[in-house]
């Protein structure tokens, strides 16, 4: 496969820019460092960390789904990576902005479910796009536990 550099720096500019937008109108570490944790909470630096590195994956992934001519079930997959996205940027503002923590974690669940879709639909195109979004759903699932048991505590 010949990599098309201008396309794969534009799919990972694209969820890293609107994740780094994101987090800087929610200023999320902030409102993290005052609410009741649970034992297992990583320090709130870690975050902005993990997160780039998921974009990054995230933007790889969908370069790969991309450059394969696939027809109707790239646009397909591609639309559900575009809605997790939305849905993965959303989260931010309910939780950290709204400070909804109920709503936020049914948010999060509707997250990982779009994130579960979109992975059986990338391995319909490509196995190695799909296998590059599971770092991103299992820290979704931690980030869900998380989101609970803040819900709880707070």
């Amino acid at each position: 496969m010949k990599i098309n550099f201008k396309e794969l720096i534009k799919s990972i500019i694209i969820p890293l820019g609107l994740g780094l937008i994101v987090g800087l109108i929610t200023n999320a570490s902030s409102d993290y460092k005052i609410m009741n944790m649970p034992s297992f909470a990583p320090p709130a630096i870690l975050f902005p960390i993990v997160w780039t590195i998921l974009y990054i994956l995230m933007g790889i992934s969908s370069y790969i789904v991309k450059s394969k001519s696939n027809g109707y079930t790239q646009t397909e997959a591609l639309n559900i990576y575009k809605i997790q996205l939305i849905l993965n940027l959303l989260w931010s503002f309910i939780f950290f902005t709204f400070k909804m923590y109920l709503l936020s974690l049914i948010w999060i669940i509707i997250l990982v479910i779009s994130v579960i879709i979109m992975i059986k639909k990338f391995y319909q195109i490509s196995k190695v796009s799909a296998y590059l979004q599971i770092p991103y759903l299992l820290w979704l699932l931690f980030a869900t536990l998380l989101n609970f048991s803040i819900y709880v505590l707070n």
